[in-house]
């Protein structure tokens, strides 16, 4: 697809799995449609996810990315366990680099990608409700890593990613004993940023969303770059990716139009380049 590709030409009718809509705001709702299921994960959903992501990044009127689950129940119970039956080890080192493949992907977005959580988050679910760059959960979501109890470990980058939001020791709890968590202890320790109410859900998340989408579009896109590539390097190595970042960001017009607003005392305009 091209840079000008736009909103009005997303379609959703190649998906089995998923459900997306793009509103006037610029925002995707891309949402998990395997209710009966609880929203499990297999490899039809996983492809599908990274195959939608890679979509909507290429329309220039998406602005942000709300992934979410169908019903009311889960956002993500987990993985479909269904797969696991007579799995040789090389087929599931596979399919944990193909989780992993779709969580980076997500994680990658130049696009803010938020996870509204409206219920289970398990496992699977967990792994990519932290994949996504923020987290708003409803006050009856709830959240763990019970693979031990099947005497596994989280397969898509859940061990590493979760020491990272929360801290190792945190990752530890959550990961050995496997007990689910509300909403409100995952937020204690940085695992979710917002909670609200279930009735409030869709309207925080998308005020959240459209906060974001004022901001400059290209200082968005590398602040989460930034922060990314931060996480991967050492603290010195990321001080010099923020400064390199911090000066690539002065030969945009954006930084100009936003200096002349904030002088002017008037809203900006920015044209994201």
């Amino acid at each position: 697809m091209s840079e000008t590709d736009t909103v009005e030409e997303t379609t959703t009718e190649e998906y089995q799995f998923l459900q997306v809509e793009v509103d006037d705001q610029g925002i995707a709702w891309l949402e998990i449609n395997r209710p009966k299921a609880l929203n499990a994960l297999n490899a039809d959903v996983l492809d599908e996810l990274r195959d939608a992501m890679v979509e909507l990044v290429s329309y220039e009127d998406v602005l942000a990315i709300v992934i979410t689950g169908a019903g009311d129940k889960a956002f993500v119970a987990g993985a479909d366990i269904t797969q696991f039956v007579d799995m040789e080890p090389a087929e599931a080192r596979a399919m944990s680099q193909n989780g992993q493949d779709v969580m980076a992907t997500i994680e990658a977005s130049p696009i803010p990608v938020i996870a509204m959580i409206n219920g289970f988050a398990l496992g699977g679910g967990l792994e990519l409700a932290m994949a996504c760059h923020l987290r708003v959960a409803s006050t009856n979501a709830k959240l763990g890593l019970p693979e031990v109890s099947l005497a596994l470990i989280p397969g898509f980058a859940g061990t590493q990613r979760l020491a990272r939001l929360a801290s190792p020791g945190v990752a530890r709890e959550w990961i050995l004993t496997g007990d689910m968590y509300s909403a409100e202890q995952a937020m204690a320790v940085g695992v979710v940023n917002r909670v609200v109410a279930p009735e409030e859900l869709r309207e925080s998340t998308a005020k959240l969303a459209k906060t974001i989408i004022k901001r400059g579009p290209v200082a968005v896109a590398t602040a989460l770059e930034v922060i990314r590539r931060g996480l991967e390097v050492g603290q010195t190595e990321g001080e010099n990716i923020e400064a390199d970042c911090f000066g690539f960001l002065f030969s945009t017009e954006d930084q100009k139009e936003g200096a002349a607003a904030f002088l002017a005392k008037r809203a900006p305009e920015f044209q994201g380049r």
